[in-house]
């Protein structure tokens, strides 16, 4: 996947940011882990959780303002960091539209508490950030721990930054705008397979059922997980099972000529 292109970190300036918020660990790791790789790194994320938001930019705006909280983050001293009252993408576009000056040249989006996989990585705000890095020609990672549906009191994200400088090597050899998606089984460092590329299963790790029911408290959607179904060999979730982190390119949205090649002409 890399080139013999590759960019020094040192001197690059990196947007850390999540869907977790600001008062997730997995983001102060990737936070320290972009710095001890030589980045100089500028910390914002949600004020509050946002998962699941996807591309959204929604914001709480007052007067045409998003607040802004300055925060000092733990093991990060130095480090500007702030909470936003948006969505991820939401603060990715501001970088890119004059709030960071000068702009970032990379952004890196997670450590996400449970893994982004399949298809399904559509609803991601995690993985929304680092695409909407990408539609402004930013190179971009977004990063995610495996740890299933319950997660575990202490999440290995020492597993994520025992991977992390090879893969930031891969990134920055990478053509301007490129987005990758990293996920890393919870395991000990020790434990971890080698890091493969995958391919993007059908949709996502669980399957979700919904069901419209109605009772005397009015109506509603009522939400079961089902169990996983089998995963295709090859994709990210068959990867992680087998203790291998994950590496994926992702592409953004894009147009398709011909839409009208068949049409008949008059």
């Amino acid at each position: 996947m890399a080139s013999s292109r590759r960019l020094p970190a040192s001197g690059l300036r990196a947007l850390i940011t999540n869907d977790d918020g600001i008062d997730s660990p997995g983001l102060w790791a990737l936070a320290a882990g972009a710095r001890d790789a030589g980045f100089e790194v500028t910390v914002a994320a949600p004020h509050v959780d946002a998962s699941g938001v996807g591309g959204s930019v929604l914001a709480v705006r007052e007067d045409g303002r998003v607040r802004l909280h300055p925060r000092e983050l733990p093991g990060l001293d130095g480090v500007p960091a702030y909470a936003v009252e948006g969505h991820p993408a939401f603060i990715v576009h501001s970088a890119a539209r004059g709030w960071l000056d000068p702009a970032p040249d990379v952004v890196l989006s997670g450590i996400n508490l449970g893994s982004n996989v399949g298809r399904a990585v559509l609803h991601s705000g995690t993985v929304g950030a680092a695409l909407t890095a990408g539609i402004h020609g930013w190179r971009a990672l977004a990063v995610s721990l495996d740890t299933g549906w319950d997660p575990p009191e202490r999440p290995r994200w020492d597993a994520v930054r025992h991977v992390l400088p090879s893969v930031l090597d891969i990134l920055l050899a990478e053509d301007e705008a490129t987005v990758l998606n990293l996920n890393v089984p919870d395991r000990a460092p020790e434990e971890l397979g080698e890091l493969r590329e995958a391919t993007l299963a059908p949709f996502g790790a669980v399957q979700v059922r919904v069901d419209h029911r109605s009772g005397d408290d009015g109506h509603a959607l009522h939400m079961t997980f089902g169990g996983s179904t089998p995963p295709e060999p090859g994709t990210d979730t068959a990867l992680l099972v087998e203790g291998h982190p994950t590496l994926t390119r992702l592409e953004s949205i894009s147009a398709r000529p011909g839409v009208r090649a068949g049409a008949a002409v008059n």
